[in-house]
């Protein structure tokens, strides 16, 4: 497997490739670039890797612009200090998304899903690409209505979604209140990024980064709790209880 590596933190290349190196000894590292500027000028002179691990934010900007300049059809593993990034990484052909500092195990569980992606696609690259844009693509704005007017919202800025006499609100991390243009709750549960979302009951979606604490109610219950307001108490119901646990513990 070969490996390109776009981090601009020289102890981090070291770590990441003694990582590679206990993980599986054929991984060979073919390079190293530490900006934007040198990552695209690298990609555009030579043949593509079999991955490539990028780190997101780089000393000249965020790595997304590599893609506005390179045609990359090579999986990519992002890694960063920050899960601000999450939802937009999997717009960039990723087939994982890893915290600082880097795990030895994650990142070995990274290299595995790569293998086994590979090995069902039998190296068919575009259709390992067509399915992880498929699985991968999730709504990174969504439209809304604030009276007569239209506007976009980043998707992580969104605290939570309610639904209120079968119209869907967006409240974001301002405690604004907007009307999602076209969706239901159902719809946008499909779209969102469940990573990041969570469907608590009938009537709340809530983003996990908004979360402050949660409680178990009346048994089999919970209730959670966010850092703006809400007019009542969301209440995860007793059908989605485990699997928020489930969930929470795993984001």
């Amino acid at each position: 497997m070969r490996i390109l590596i776009i981090e601009d933190e020289k102890p981090a290349v070291e770590h990441l490739i003694e990582c590679f190196a206990n993980i599986d000894e054929t991984i060979k590292i073919i390079a190293s670039t530490g900006s934007v500027k040198e990552s695209i000028k690298w990609l555009q002179e030579n043949s593509l890797p079999d991955v490539i691990l990028m780190d997101i934010q780089l000393s000249d900007g965020l790595s997304f612009n590599i893609f506005d300049a390179v045609k990359i059809e090579c999986p990519v593993i992002f890694i960063t200090a920050y899960d601000t990034y999450l939802t937009q990484a999997f717009e960039f052909n990723s087939i994982d998304y890893l915290l600082k500092p880097i795990d030895e195990v994650k990142l070995a569980a990274a290299v595995k899903k790569y293998k086994a992606l590979q090995n069902y696609f039998v190296n068919n690259y575009s259709s390992l690409f067509e399915y992880l844009n498929n699985q991968n693509k999730k709504k990174s704005r969504i439209i809304v209505r604030k009276g007569l007017e239209f506007q976009t919202i980043k998707i992580e800025d969104i605290a939570y979604f309610f639904t209120e006499h079968k119209i869907v609100f967006v409240v974001d991390k301002n405690n604004k209140k907007f009307l999602a243009e076209n969706n239901t709750l159902t719809e946008l549960e499909e779209e969102l990024d469940n990573n990041l979302f969570f469907r608590a009951n009938r009537k709340y979606i809530v983003n996990a980064n908004y979360i402050t604490r949660f409680k178990p109610v009346d048994k089999s219950k919970i209730s959670v709790e966010l850092n703006v307001a809400v007019n009542e108490e969301i209440i995860v119901s007793q059908e989605n209880a485990a699997s928020f646990k489930k969930w929470i513990n795993e984001i």
